[in-house]
């Protein structure tokens, strides 16, 4: 259980620096950059779920192919 909660405050965390980012680049009128900072943020959360689904899969095999 430590490892979810662990992985939900990375994600959140990620998701607090690229809005802060985000927003920064938006008031100095850089609004590309903010929308590439926004898009690499998405992109590394989604890297992180699909590392997780992989392993809960792997998990779900083993339980039920008994190896």
């Amino acid at each position: 259980m430590n490892i979810e909660v662990n992985a939900i405050f990375q994600i959140a965390g990620i998701g607090i620096i690229v809005a802060m980012i985000h927003t920064v680049l938006k008031q100095m009128g850089k609004e590309d950059m903010a929308h590439w900072v926004t898009l690499i943020g998405f992109v590394v959360v989604l890297f992180m779920v699909v590392r997780m689904l992989d392993s809960l899969f792997q998990q779900i095999k083993t339980i039920f192919l008994f190896q």
